[in-house]
């Protein structure tokens, strides 16, 4: 059962996805994620948050330390063990990843356990393992004993309640659950841990999985099991080796995909599956090329999994493996287009103003940053840039303005109104960076509402006010009640990419689905162009020839 070793055979199963399979059209491992993520599910996989602790001796007692976390991304203890890294992205040696599918392959999975308690569920993974022949009877005390020892956190006060500080019931009667030293916490968290700054990271609706890695002298190969509290400890001298199959585990169930197929697998091989799905996403840097010790910061925009998951729900034809036969496969200079998500900038409050209090809401922390910013030496660029832009439109449209409007607006008048309108909108708009001086289509205006002014005996500058006025109340309007357009989000088509699918591998309730069209056995999708195009162009004939007999009609006389 040594998780460590692995025949050629068993390395050549770990590697196969990395290579193309000419012959091969489907894997096993893609129809069996194809399969799992394909099952409707009322409950949406929760977010998960994960905890490896590590096996470490303080004087003549065991306990277990927590050594990293990840929340999407992962968190190590400093060297001291007084503080948290920086939130930075794992990186995992594919050696690693290797081993851990193997252990999954030899170890005990148990996916069907109901286990209210640390020490019940240690009690049935042990048993587990002597019945299969796994470890010796002789060796069942040792091994809960070590399990069960104290877990000690980074915080004195641990803000989540994870799996190992479960079963405070249990631990206290009957055999040797006598001698076992669980950490005694409370279900609800005190005034302290809710004052974290981590808690805030952390989902309210988000699960905790724990991965205890650990070395003892009494064990000949390694112990594994995986109930989404993965255990391994394993024959001393070999730490390093046990702390990176940990990680990699953990980062596998903070994993979008993975932690989905975890939550839905019946069994090791569906595990293992997602496993593979993992290593065919992977990118390598190779050695000698950059430093492990440096620490890749989290992306700005976190890429979504749904591309991920749509290769399985989309396409017969499952793109695991480097399979040549799958239509749904992008070539190699085609990219998928990224996929367009609703910000909350733009979703719909129902409340008054609520648009405009989340608008403030999220620029406040940044405000004094955008004045103090500008003084910065390597603002100042920018800064003369932006002046430059905005005087020399106002002076230039301030000039023909006056030529159109008898100077009733001229440069200075310009130059106020830019002055005044660019403050505002810098202050509560949101955007520095916009030149905002008058325009082409607002001089035609102007020039326009002056001739209408004067032939009607209007005042231009009471009419002008007015107009502004009636702008400014719409404008208000429209933020108070959110009345901004949002795309459609319940259309069929939403939120999917259909780029290089393979229409003809299309089931016909997919077909039907994604607006295909059946022909013979088999889907084709043709977009109606003929159609859309003689709308436009009869639309378009239709509305010119409707207009310029209106432009001549008795509502429009000469005089």
């Amino acid at each position: 059962m040594d998780c460590r070793r692995m025949d050629h055979g068993d390395r050549g199963m770990g590697i196969s996805h990395l290579r193309y399979e000419e012959e091969e059209a489907v894997s096993p491992a893609a129809e069996r994620l194809r399969y799992i993520l394909s099952e409707d599910d009322d409950f949406p996989t929760p977010t998960l948050f994960t905890e490896m602790d590590t096996l470490q001796r303080e004087g003549e007692e065991l306990e277990w330390k927590e050594s990293a976390r990840w929340v999407k991304f992962e968190e190590k203890v400093e060297e001291g063990g007084e503080r948290w890294s920086k939130p930075h992205v794992s990186t995992l040696s594919l050696h690693s990843l290797f081993e851990l599918r193997t252990c999954l392959q030899t170890g005990t999975v148990l996916l069907d356990l109901d286990g209210y308690s640390l020490p019940q569920i240690i009690d049935d993974i042990v048993e587990r393992q002597i019945e299969e022949g796994m470890i010796t009877p002789d060796l069942r005390e040792k091994i809960s004993f070590v399990l069960l020892r104290k877990h000690r956190h980074q915080t004195k006060k641990p803000i989540h309640r994870s799996l190992v500080d479960i079963g405070k019931s249990g631990s206290s009667t009957g055999g040797h659950a006598q001698s076992r030293s669980m950490n005694d916490i409370s279900d609800t968290p005190s005034t302290d841990q809710l004052k974290n700054k981590f808690m805030k990271k952390i989902p309210r609706d988000a699960e905790a999985s724990n991965v205890l890695v650990g070395e003892v002298d009494f064990l000949t190969k390694p112990f594994v099991a995986f109930v989404f509290l993965f255990i391994l400890l394993g024959p001393q001298g070999k730490a390093k080796s046990y702390n990176e199959i940990g990680r990699a585990i953990a980062t596998l169930m903070v994993d979008d995909l993975f932690s989905d197929v975890a939550y839905k697998a019946r069994d090791r091989e569906d595990l293992i599956a997602g496993i593979d799905e993992f290593l065919d996403e992977v990118i390598v840097l190779p050695p000698g090329e950059w430093d492990p010790k440096i620490r890749i910061e989290p992306p700005k925009k976190v890429p979504s999994a749904d591309k991920r998951k749509s290769v399985y729900s989309l396409n017969e034809l499952g793109q695991m493996n480097g399979s040549a036969g799958g239509g749904g496969r992008l070539s190699e200079d085609e990219e998928m287009p990224e996929q367009h998500e609703l910000g909350e900038e733009l979703a719909f409050t129902g409340r008054f103003c609520g648009g405009l209090f989340l608008d403030i809401k999220r620029k406040l922390p940044w405000f004094p940053s955008d004045f103090y910013e500008g003084f910065h030496i390597q603002s100042i660029s920018a800064v003369l840039f932006i002046y430059l832009g905005c005087i020399t439109n106002a002076i230039t449209f301030g000039g023909l303005l006056g030529d159109a409007t008898d100077n009733y607006q001229g440069v200075m008048e310009s130059f106020l109104g830019t002055a005044l309108a660019g403050s505002v909108f810098c202050m509560f708009g949101g955007q520095p960076l916009i030149i905002l001086s008058s325009t082409g289509p607002i001089l035609i205006f102007e020039k326009l509402l002056y001739e209408f002014s004067k032939k009607n005996s209007i005042d231009y500058m009471e009419l002008r006010l007015w107009i502004g006025i009636h702008s400014c109340l719409q404008c208000f309007l429209l933020v108070a009640f959110d009345a901004i357009p949002v795309p459609d989000n319940t259309s069929s088509l939403s939120g999917l990419n259909l780029t290089g699918v393979d229409w003809s591998q299309l089931s016909k309730k997919d077909c039907l689905t994604y607006g295909g069209s059946l022909v013979g056995k088999s889907c084709k999708y043709v977009p109606d162009l003929a159609l859309m195009s003689f709308i436009l162009f009869f639309g378009t004939y239709s509305m010119t020839v409707t207009l310029k007999k209106f432009k001549f009609s008795r509502y429009f006389p000469p005089s």
